[in-house]
């Protein structure tokens, strides 16, 4: 592969309701389609059109090119958040165990129902390097905010952001350079 286009999907109710909305299969908003629709032709064709199976990466991805996945990786899904799926910060910031999981640096701690960081992070890494394989010269994944940020980290790391200084917006990503089977340049999308 030449080139991956890495993509989040559009507007959710979690995202419009600023809710952990990770393993929820949510559909866009009348507003997310909007943006999807906005955003057709930025991703040029692809060889390869990839997503988490989530129906609002679906939905983004056939908004934004036409096009239906030809592979599911569920290893690009968001993370699980239990308990706290569904729910706002305000709701959740009294809570003994989310004080205990949102303070976590370590990623040891679960969310109670759902997954550890660490788990999630090596889901995702994992299956970023099935996609990074592949063997094509043009792809165009489409996952969700918190699998960019561990991706575009861990394959990036000289490059010190913030959490939400690597996140994009809805139907934003990057473009990525791929040589010798690894990340080597990256522009914003």
């Amino acid at each position: 592969m030449n080139t991956l286009y890495l993509m989040r999907h559009s507007l959710t109710e979690a995202n419009e309701k600023h809710l952990y909305g990770g393993s929820t299969d949510s559909p866009l908003t009348e507003k997310g389609v909007a943006i999807a629709d906005s955003r057709r032709g930025v991703i040029p064709e692809c060889d390869l059109y990839v997503t988490s199976g989530m129906r609002r990466a679906n939905e983004t991805m056939l908004h934004m090119t036409g096009k239906v996945p030809d592979l599911i990786l569920v290893g690009l899904r968001e993370m699980d958040f239990g308990a706290f799926e569904m729910r706002a910060y305000d709701e959740l910031k009294d809570i003994p165990e989310y004080i205990r999981w949102i303070g976590d640096e370590s990623g040891e701690v679960f969310c109670p129902g759902g997954e550890r960081r660490l788990d999630f992070w090596e889901r995702v890494l994992e299956a970023g390097e099935e996609v990074l394989s592949m063997n094509v010269g043009r792809a165009c994944v489409v996952c969700h905010g918190g699998v960019i940020v561990s991706l575009m980290e861990a394959w990036f790391p000289e490059i010190h952001r913030h959490f939400y200084e690597w996140q994009p917006g809805a139907c934003g990503g990057y473009k990525i350079e791929v040589q010798d089977g690894r990340p080597a340049g990256f522009q914003e999308v």
